[in-house]
């Protein structure tokens, strides 16, 4: 029996997403602000108190370390970006889209744009899988079939959550208590 393709997109979705749960169950506020290296990007309040990502265009050589909460804001812009393009009709200028402030906003806020994801997915046909009309306008899909942006978002929600997962490591070790 052929398995449908989208079933293949939504497994490999939900292997990603369950090793992404996996590391919110310890991240906490310190954990989601905190530097590894000097100089590191992360989200800073700003004077109306939205939590800013830092940002270069173009990106500097090397790109700094990241914080998890830049690495959390990061996967909220481009899934909101990505949403708003093949499913809303348009979506917020990346100035516009803000971290949420805290551990728990962040996860709920990513858990809801996995949902909404998930959600578009599970009815897809071949034919949609293979269209590029709802991928047309997105800033870095154009060209792209519906197929390759839901494969290319699992891709990036999963490198995004390694270096969230190599971050938390970090964080761990710099904070433990010394070994006697």
């Amino acid at each position: 029996m052929t398995v449908p393709r989208i079933h293949l997109l939504t497994r490999q979705l939900d292997i990603a997403w369950a090793l992404f749960e996996h590391h919110l169950a310890d991240l906490d506020d310190t954990a989601h602000l905190w530097e590894p290296a000097p100089g590191a990007w992360t989200v800073r309040p700003d004077a109306e108190g939205r939590w800013v990502p830092d940002w270069q265009v173009p990106e500097p050589e090397p790109v700094p370390t990241l914080t998890i909460a830049w690495l959390t804001w990061h996967i909220g812009y481009w899934w909101t970006t990505t949403l708003g393009h093949c499913v809303d009709g348009s979506a917020p200028d990346r100035e516009e889209i803000f971290w949420p402030g805290s551990a728990d906003a962040a996860a709920a806020w990513l858990r809801d744009l996995h949902t909404r994801w998930r959600a578009v997915l599970e009815p897809l046909t071949d034919a949609d899988l293979d269209s590029t009309e709802r991928t047309a306008t997105l800033p870095w899909g154009a060209g792209m079939t519906l197929g390759d942006v839901a494969g290319w978002v699992t891709v990036e929600l999963t490198k995004n959550v390694a270096e969230i997962g190599i971050v938390h490591h970090l964080y761990r070790a710099h904070t433990a208590a010394p070994s006697s």
